[in-house]
């Protein structure tokens, strides 16, 4: 709940502060931080009649006067640059800047050049550079992260600005938390090593005054870990809801687009599902999809017996009450609505794709032996015309990983009739990045948890190996432990904070299955934060 609040709380002092009808303007990356945060109605409650994006709004030239322009945008030299553009001919009567993160001396000294007329009331950081999409995850959005995992010399420089990214990203978070962490790293992954050491340089060097919060009995620990440690628990098909609707329909910034599933009304046609709004979904995200058609059903009879209730309006006093509760009313309409819909829909996917008959085989790969009715196994479903090229894939993969040092004879067979029903998946991309060790891995395949649990556990116990995760610098405390966890992803929990950072497809939208299923695991031990000391936060006025 935490990161949810902060967000809310950052947004909160932006616009109630400010008194009289407000525009929000907003860049590509901070509106999914607002639109997940805070919802249209709340917007308006605060007085904002309309939300721009900082690199369209100056098509405009009509003057409004009589609004007040808040800003809240990244500090990029992008957003400087159409600030100082649309500052020069100001359309607005004020002028309030809010950044997600740490504002460069140079930057402020740009705005107030650009500012010769005196707009600007004040210039503040507020550090909500992160999507805060459950009590349990954020996600920094950055697309295709897999391939910054990749040497860096495929792209040097695009590899300086993911990690630059990643880093202003940890930052923004330990300042909304208030904290400053002793930080360590996986030894084996060169970008999780220099992510570490830049936060560290980050935090304890060249902005060590704003991180200089209150000290605590046992420091904060952010732990940087490569996603490539465990390939097994993304490949296997996970059966809770919130994994399911975002494998088989996508979940994008807690927003699901419908629009390609049938005849939908209008509204229903992108719906929010976010644990925050949804009181079902938070009840059931975790649950089986079993169990999920039975708390459907509930939730609709309870809706039927609403309905009935509804219709037998004899009198005034019946009308008033019926009145009274009818927002109420159709919100119950639009979420069993949309809750029917989800669920009806991935029915049909499970049924058309046969994912029954994949996810007991990939069971069976993951947990139990039998090479040879595994490989039998793998290969009625690689000829049967049902199942995905994706299935297809993954279970070749899973093969691959549990079988590659048994059977190379019938991994191949299994590659060459994977290439034959799909061109697009080579033999060639397969075998190199399968041939790695697994080292921790099995206890993946018998006990169906993420290895970053065990990882989780050690950290727990403090067995945590210093030969394996070593630290950055001398800010650790030797033999320390964490009493209660709290996780969120790009990835967190707590020691009274720990912050995992897994470098690769971690985010919610990049790999549900894994996300979700991991989440469930922390679900289950999840305590509440402690309370946070008093924010440091910087703030200027020209």
């Amino acid at each position: 709940m935490v990161l949810v609040s902060a967000v809310r709380d950052y947004i909160n002092r932006m616009l109630q502060d400010i008194s009289g009808m407000k525009v929000l303007i907003l860049d590509s990356h901070t509106v999914s931080i607002v639109s997940v945060g805070y919802s249209q109605s709340e917007l308006l409650q605060k007085e904002v009649f309309l939300v721009e994006l900082v690199d369209s709004i100056y098509k405009s030239k009509e003057p409004m006067s009589h609004l007040k322009a808040v800003y809240f945008l990244r500090p990029t030299s992008e957003n400087i640059q159409h600030l100082r553009q649309q500052l020069a001919s100001p359309r607005f009567g004020e002028y309030h800047l809010f950044f997600s993160n740490i504002l460069k001396d140079t930057q402020i000294h740009n705005l107030a050049d650009a500012d010769e007329q005196e707009v600007v009331q004040q210039i503040q950081e507020f550090y909500a550079d992160f999507v805060a999409i459950d009590p349990y995850h954020f996600t920094l959005n950055m697309p295709s992260n897999h391939i910054y995992m990749l040497p860096a010399v495929v792209d040097p420089s695009n590899s300086q600005h993911f990690c630059d990214r990643v880093v202003d990203g940890i930052a923004s978070i330990f300042l909304a938390l208030k904290r400053r962490p002793i930080i360590r790293y996986q030894r084996n992954s060169d970008i999780a090593k220099r992510i570490a050491q830049e936060t560290a340089k980050l935090m304890y060097q060249q902005e060590s005054g704003l991180f200089d919060f209150r000290r605590m009995e046992v420091s904060p620990l952010l732990l940087v870990i490569d996603r490539r440690d465990d390939p097994v628990t993304p490949l296997l098909n996970q059966w809770t809801y919130q994994a399911m609707v975002h494998e088989l329909i996508g979940i994008q910034d807690n927003k699901v687009d419908l629009r390609n599933i049938g005849k939908l009304p209008k509204d229903q046609q992108e719906v929010v599902l976010s644990s925050e709004q949804d009181a079902f979904f938070k009840a059931n995200m975790y649950e089986n999809f079993g169990d999920i058609g039975m708390n459907i059903k509930r939730l609709v009879d309870e809706f039927q017996q609403i309905s009935k209730s509804n219709q037998s309006i004899q009198t005034i006093e019946d009308m008033a009450k019926f009145v009274d509760k009818y927002p109420e009313y159709r919100k119950m309409h639009g979420n069993v609505s949309k809750h029917v819909t989800l669920v009806t829909e991935m029915s049909k996917i499970v049924e058309e794709r046969k994912l029954m008959l994949v996810s007991e085989t990939e069971q069976e790969l993951a947990c139990n032996g039998g090479q040879v009715a595994a490989f039998e196994a793998v290969t009625n479903l690689l000829n049967n015309e049902s199942v995905s090229d994706i299935d297809r894939l993954r279970l070749v993969m899973l093969y691959a990983l549990r079988y590659e040092k048994e059977s190379s004879v019938q991994l191949m067979q299994l590659f060459n009739k994977l290439d034959s029903r799909s061109a697009k998946y080579k033999p060639g991309l397969l075998d190199d990045s399968l041939a790695r060790g697994l080292k921790g891995v099995e206890n993946v395949y018998t006990q169906h948890q993420p290895l970053l649990f065990q990882t989780m556990e050690s950290i727990s116990k403090g067995r945590l190996r210093y030969v394996d995760y070593p630290y950055v610098g001398n800010h650790f405390q030797q033999g320390s432990s964490i009493t209660s966890f709290s996780i969120f992803t790009v990835l967190n929990s707590k020691r009274e904070n720990l912050l995992l950072l897994l470098v690769g497809v971690v985010q919610l939208c990049s790999c549900g299955p894994w996300s979700s299923r991991f989440s469930q695991v922390i679900f289950q031990i999840t305590l509440s934060l402690p309370a946070l000391p008093e924010h440091k936060h910087r703030q200027s006025f020209i």
